[in-house]
């Protein structure tokens, strides 16, 4: 860390009192001081004395010590101020919030997992993000892939350690978490990685998270990031992924943002366009007059690609009885899904409806 962060809070510090203030590192040696001479020289056996109090402040050698940090047994940092008396022990206590703060914004400023989140969560300027990747010796317009990864049914803080043992340059590869159940992965890939290298990374974040948690997880794909301004809008495509996914595709657990097709279109589109375009397509009868057996028949009809013979093979029914069951269906709707450009528009009906049924939902 620069000391000249801590050197600055200081100086400012000088001018309140005339006692010297200062800052030592964990080896006891001064990386700021008001007395300037100081800076430079070290403080022995400050470490044992540390060592052998019970709180983080201690008198040594003349002078009042404060601890900086979580650990009290180890430190970073700690500030000291010339005497032992109270006033000596009131002026360290301020002097260690100062600096304490100072420490806290510079390590979050400085640290590329903090940047990599500010980024994601539009939480930086676009123009500030390629002075601190500068600064962090990152590079900004290397490709990375965006991997979001929510929990189901249940939520285990310990998913962060498992997906970060899955990501072992640290230098490359971030992972951090962004709410309870959703963790974001970032990780830097080849020029020519493709969708399926990508799913085979979020195949293994799954399987990892299954085999050592057994806690069921979704995971939403970007489109792959060429440059680190560009992260904030490919998390945001994961999360459409995901959102689309839970409606259009609910068995799949690994979500392409480039896969979502026309899903995408109709997540998009109003409530009220949505529930004109269904008065439009079907002004004989509204879509809800096809029973469940109806529409099982035609989602097979469909995944097999309008083909009579295969569709009926695989429902087990006579071919003139398919026949006669798509001739009763475009009595009640309308639509002969014999014919492809009326099927089409029944295939996006029947997305359409599935929509307003999870917005309903909600």
């Amino acid at each position: 860390m620069s000391s000249r962060i801590f050197q600055g809070i200081v100086i400012q510090m000088k001018d309140a009192t005339d006692r010297s203030i200062g800052v030592i590192d964990s080896n006891g040696t001064v990386v700021a001081c008001s007395e300037l001479g100081l800076i430079g020289s070290q403080i022995k056996g400050i470490e044992d004395a540390f060592e052998t109090t019970e709180g983080n402040i201690v008198s040594f050698d003349g002078n009042t010590f404060k601890i900086l940090g979580r650990n009290e047994k180890q430190f970073d940092y700690a500030v000291f101020v010339e005497g032992v008396d109270a006033e000596a022990k009131s002026l360290c206590v301020m002097a260690g919030i100062a600096v304490n703060g100072a420490k806290m914004g510079y390590e979050e400023k400085f640290d590329k997992t903090a940047l990599i989140k500010n980024i994601i969560t539009d939480n930086i300027l676009p123009g500030d993000i390629y002075v601190h990747a500068r600064e962090l010796n990152l590079v900004a317009d290397a490709p990375r892939a965006v991997f979001l990864i929510r929990q189901r049914e249940r939520a285990d803080v310990a998913a962060l350690d498992v997906i970060n043992q899955l990501f072992t340059d640290k230098q490359k590869d971030f992972v951090l978490s962004v709410s309870e159940t959703d963790i974001v992965a970032v990780k830097e890939i080849g020029e020519n990685a493709d969708a399926t290298e990508l799913y085979k990374i979020a195949l293994s974040i799954k399987q990892a998270i299954s085999s050592k948690l057994s806690i069921k997880t979704v995971i939403g794909i970007g489109t792959v990031a060429r440059h680190l301004r560009e992260l904030a809008d490919r998390y945001k495509e994961a999360q459409v992924a995901i959102d689309v996914g839970k409606v259009f595709d609910t068995e799949k657990t690994i979500i392409h943002y480039e896969n979502l097709g026309i899903g995408r279109l109709i997540y998009q589109l109003p409530t009220t366009l949505c529930e004109m375009f269904l008065s439009e397509v079907f002004k004989k009868n509204p879509i809800d007059s096809l029973d469940e057996e109806t529409l099982g028949i035609i989602t097979e009809f469909f995944d097999n690609n309008l083909n009579i013979s295969e569709t009926s093979r695989k429902l087990f029914v006579h071919r003139n009885t398919l026949v006669y069951r798509l001739g009763k269906i475009r009595k009640i709707t309308g639509l002969d899904l014999r014919e492809f450009d009326q099927a089409i528009v029944f295939k996006v009906a029947l997305m359409v409806k599935k929509y307003l049924n999870s917005q309903k939902a909600q």
